[in-house]
């Protein structure tokens, strides 16, 4: 049946049609626009006696979309600010709820020292190897003055949903449920795992909960964050140090009187970028936009007054390493040059991460997913400069690609949104995905 049939049959206008016929969000907020409260129509009559084939195709496409809008809805604001921090328990439960109704085996795993906080771990089929589609759950704080659309709205415009997380990255975990549905256990010869975590975007302690467990999840995954469906299979890692130092404070008539941590920060600043240069003329990559590791000096602090020798200063460090480069290596060679340079002065220097850092991401382009995922989008795999939960799988045995809907360009900004348009091709790769790696028996 054409759309235009389509339209006939639901009783709308040509006009309705043109502007609501890609979008459905005329499918999923009843009783708006003088609808009755009752009714699943927005913007024309409900259609009392619909063909069956009607029934499906406004079933199908209300049920994602709506389910996309749920999950946006639910605040699970994840950030080291105490203040910022939420739960994200109510959309794993409701994850939860969804799978158990197609028939997957689902376990909630709370964190260890935060019980409000859970991953999700969903199984369709059993045995070793098999596929697994992950997201978080979780999103960053939001400035609510800066959104055009309610943040928690799920709003439909302009050929977009609009919402806090509908690029990064709830919509990916309803899309991957909405991919299973036509798979059953029987059908598969390799198990298929969805897998929701939290708290990627502050401490993927979620991650790190499940690399501790040490449990083998499946052979290939997809993380669905936002790449435009474009398939990545490398990114750089993070490391975020604070360097401090400790002093003398004094009156400042008399230098002798004190020892200047500010005095002697200005020398691990000199030291830091003679560092950096050394790392960037070793180590280079021209898939990566920046093609070597870059050393950002990114906040420092010292003293309390101009009439006093400055008694601590710290500093804050961000590094950004390419695959091949672990986190390790680098804080031995950091602590390493920096105790050298200050061993026989006054002042005391100490370091603390800011957090544990996550390592640089490289899956072998010869993976097999890396290659099923070219095939499916005719892209070829790419590289990012953000990091994800990738090399977390990857430790349990997996291979990982970085594939998803939407754009990381609208990340983490007011008025993220995802293209409906990016939702059925999404649908597809997905479908063609389990297919490929869980595999329908004969």
């Amino acid at each position: 049946m054409d759309k235009g049939a389509w339209r006939q049959g639901l009783g709308i206008s040509t006009s309705q049609y043109l502007q609501y016929k890609d979008s459905a969000a005329w499918l999923i907020t009843p009783g708006a626009n003088g609808a009755p409260a009752g009714s699943t129509s927005c913007y024309y009559r409900a259609v009392t006696t619909p063909s069956p084939v009607k029934i499906i195709m406004l079933t199908d496409s209300s049920r994602l979309l709506a389910r996309i809008r749920q999950l946006i809805a639910i605040p699970s604001v994840s950030s080291v600010s105490p203040q910022f921090d939420q739960s994200n328990r109510a959309v794993i439960d409701l994850l939860a709820t969804w799978l158990e109704e197609i028939g997957f085996a689902v376990r909630v795993e709370p964190l260890l020292e935060r019980p409000d906080k859970a991953n999700l771990i969903a199984t369709l089929g059993a045995g070793p190897g098999g596929l697994v589609l992950a997201g978080h759950t979780d999103t960053v704080p939001f400035d609510a003055g800066r959104w055009r659309y309610d943040p928690f709205g799920g709003t439909v415009a302009n050929e977009r949903v609009y919402g806090l997380g509908s690029a990064d990255m709830k919509s990916f975990l309803a899309l991957a449920i909405a991919a299973a549905r036509e798979f059953s256990a029987r059908d598969l010869r390799q198990p298929l795992v969805i897998l929701a975590t939290a708290d990627e975007e502050s401490s993927m302690e979620g991650a790190r909960a499940l690399a501790a467990a040490g449990k083998p999840l499946g052979r290939h995954a997809v993380i669905g964050e936002p790449t435009d469906l474009k398939p990545v299979r490398m990114h750089k890692g993070i490391l975020m140090e604070a360097i401090r130092l400790d002093g003398r404070s004094g009156h400042s008539s008399n230098p002798a009187l004190g020892a200047s941590a500010l005095e002697g920060m200005y020398l691990v600043i000199g030291e830091l970028l003679r560092w950096r240069g050394e790392l960037q003329a070793r180590y280079r990559n021209p898939l990566f936009e920046v093609e070597g590791p870059t050393l950002n000096l990114g906040h420092i602090h010292g003293g309390d007054n101009p009439n006093r020798i400055c008694g601590d200063c710290e500093l804050y460090i961000d590094i950004r390493p390419l695959p091949g480069m672990t986190l390790a290596e680098l804080r031995e060679a950091l602590h390493g040059r920096l105790n050298g340079l200050l061993k026989d002065g006054e002042l005391k220097l100490s370091f603390k991460p800011l957090f544990a850092g996550i390592e640089a991401m490289e899956t072998p382009a010869t993976a097999a997913i890396v290659r099923a995922a070219e095939a499916l989008t005719g892209a070829p795999a790419g590289v990012v400069g953000f990091g994800t939960e990738g090399p977390y799988l990857n430790a349990l045995g997996m291979e990982t690609v970085i594939l998803g809907p939407g754009s990381i360009d609208c990340a983490h900004q007011p008025d993220e949104f995802l293209p409906l348009a990016a939702i059925q091709p999404t649908l597809d790769i997905l479908r063609g995905l389990i297919g490929q790696f869980c595999g329908k028996t004969a």
